[in-house]
Order: structure tokens, then C-alpha cells, then sequence
């Protein structure tokens, strides 16, 4: 699908404070009120024409709401916040993670991040896997169980969101989906769990933090690409997904053959200590894997899999 076409996409992460100083607002007042909030803050990342916007984990609630005010704002809401930011993603021809609370058809309720895109669709929807406990106890969110793979016009998106961070099953079901890039909405920062899940699962990292700065875009080595700071709290960064993760073992002049050739078509990016590169593509038309395969370059997740067939087949008493 994407081997003849250009991987480098824009990608915009947003992460504000909360909106406070609005305890007890209601109906269509709160809609108008949080729609006039994003209409500000998009306003920050819409100039640099991004592909892909990443909005933070329950963007569109008010923090000073009882249970029971945060329980009809949502019902009064329904889709509402939704079709905005689908308007948006459709006049701005890019897609948008919009990452809030949604109440299914059955009456029950999720934290979820639906994908918009460019024409304002309904691209895809992640439910939360892992929901704080609070969650279902004060609030009835129940637990998602699925990690889908969203399609894109530009490659795979996976979705993680706050606590999903911290474990492993759901770290197992994105990688199994191949993303080229993982979405992360979240009120956490994660630390040292952002870069492991984007060099775990082989792919950019993108994560919008609600105002805990900063938000971020990682590359699948796990290296900050990008980041807002304590004066912005956006940032817009320009990436290639055109890439592969390559361990120098086997490797080291197989690499420097495809440089030769391809110049500054292809590069290398070795973080150091690791052992293991990110071989990307820069060249129209050839894709990394095809440069890999042209120069006999093993990946790193097939060393890693000849590496595990190995000591099956030596180990003692086996």
C-alpha cells in the first residue's frame, strides 16, 4: 500500500491544563464554552498544516464537575464535541485523535480515542484497556479488551491511553498490530515507559499529556524527535515513517554499502549503547525494507526471533 508513496507526515501534539474556573457548568453552555477552549488551542498547531493532531486523555472535561455534573454534561454532549473536532479535521484535511469519554448504545461507558479523518470520519476507536480503578468504581467506565489496527492514508495507527502504559498485555497486543505509529493520550506522563513502548513496538510514539509538559514525538529507538515545553504547550514535528529497525550485528558493512549507494537517500541513526539503528528511507520510491532487502541488512525483529530459535535448539537438557 505504501511502498511506492512519501512516508513523511506532520504531526501536532496538544496538551493544555485542564479548563477550570467553570465549577458546576451545564447544557449547552458547557459545550460552547469547552468548543471555544479547542477552537484556541488548535489555533496554536492548525498553521503547520499537520497530517495528524493528538489531543490528551478526556480533553473535553471539566475538572470541577461532582460525578453527577461530569455524568449529564456528557449525556447533554453526546457527539457533540466529536462533530466538532470531525469539522475541523475536515476543513484542515488531517486526522485527529479526540480522546474523551463515550457512552455506548448498551448505556455503559468507556474512556476511548477515536480516530478522525480528513473527512471527519470515524476512522477507528480504541477503548482504554486498563482504566484506573477509580474509573469504574466512581464513574462506571468499564475496561476495554482490544487494541484495533487503524488504517490510514499515510500507515497503521495503534492507540495507548494513561495507565495502559504500564502493561504488558496491552504493550503485546499494539506490537502485534505493526503500527508505524502509536497514539498516547494520556493525564500521565509515563517517564522512561514512552521511549520503551516506541523501541518494544518498533514505532513513532506521539503523546499529548494533559498539562503535565511535555508532550512529545518519539522515534522508534525511543529518542525524544520533539517536545513542547514549560512556555508551549504544543509541538509540531516532522517525521519519516519510512524506517526499520536494523542491529549492527551482521550489519556493519552491509549499512555502509547502502549509504554508498544511496547517499544521503538513506541514513542511519545510532542512538549509541543500544546496538541496534534506525535505517530510514529518504529516497522516493525505494522503501527501507526495500533497501534492507536489496543489501541483505537483517531487521533487528528477525536477528531477534534467529537469536530466541537458537537457544531452543542449545539449550542444555532441552
Amino acid at each position: 500500500m505504501f511502498a511506492l508513496m512519501a512516508r513523511r507526515i506532520t504531526v501536532s501534539t496538544v496538551g493544555p491544563a485542564t479548563l477550570t474556573g467553570h465549577p458546576g457548568i451545564s447544557g449547552q453552555e458547557a459545550v460552547d464554552v469547552m468548543r471555544a477552549h479547542w477552537t484556541r488551542e488548535l489555533a496554536q498547531v492548525l498553521p503547520d498544516r499537520p497530517d495528524l493532531i493528538v489531543l490528551p486523555e478526556m480533553c473535553d472535561r471539566f475538572p470541577e464537575h461532582t460525578p453527577k455534573e461530569r455524568r449529564a454534561y456528557y449525556r447533554f454532549r453526546g457527539t457533540a464535541m466529536r462533530d466538532f473536532f470531525a469539522k475541523v479535521a475536515a476543513e484542515n484535511r488531517c486526522y485527529i485523535a479526540y480522546s474523551s469519554i463515550r457512552e455506548l448504545a448498551d448505556g455503559s461507558w468507556r474512556n476511548s480515542t477515536q480516530i478522525l479523518d480528513r473527512r471527519g470520519a470515524v476512522a477507528g476507536v480504541y477503548d482504554k484497556n486498563h482504566v484506573v480503578i477509580e474509573e469504574t468504581t466512581d464513574d462506571g467506565i468499564l475496561c476495554g479488551r482490544d487494541s484495533p489496527r487503524i488504517e490510514t492514508d499515510f500507515g497503521v495507527l495503534s492507540c495507548a491511553i494513561c495507565f495502559d502504559l504500564n502493561f504488558e498485555e496491552i504493550r503485546r497486543k499494539t506490537l502485534a498490530n505493526r503500527p508505524d505509529l502509536i497514539v498516547f493520550s494520556s493525564m500521565y506522563h509515563g517517564g522512561l515507559m514512552q521511549g520503551f513502548w516506541a523501541y518494544f513496538c518498533r514505532a513513532y510514539f506521539v503523546g499529548a499529556i494533559a498539562g503535565a509538559p511535555p508532550c512529545s514525538v518519539l522515534n522508534p529507538l525511543g529518542e525524544i524527535v520533539a517536545q513542547s515545553t514549560n512556555y508551549y504547550d504544543f509541538v509540531t514535528a516532522r517525521i519519516n515513517l519510512d524506517c526499520c529497525q536494523v542491529h549492527l550485528d551482521y550489519n556493519w558493512e552491509r549499512l555502509a554499502a547502502a549509504r554508498l549507494k544511496y547517499g544521503p537517500g538513506v541514513t542511519v541513526r545510532d542512538p549509541g549503547n543500544l546496538g541496534v539503528v534506525l535505517l530510514t528511507s529518504e529516497t522516493e520510491g525505494v522503501t527501507a525494507l526495500q533497501i534492507a532487502r536489496e543489501f541483505e541488512i537483517e531487521l533487528w525483529e528477525d536477528y531477534h526471533e534467529r537469536a530466541l530459535a537458537h537457544r531452543r535448539a542449545h539449550t542444555a537438557g532441552a
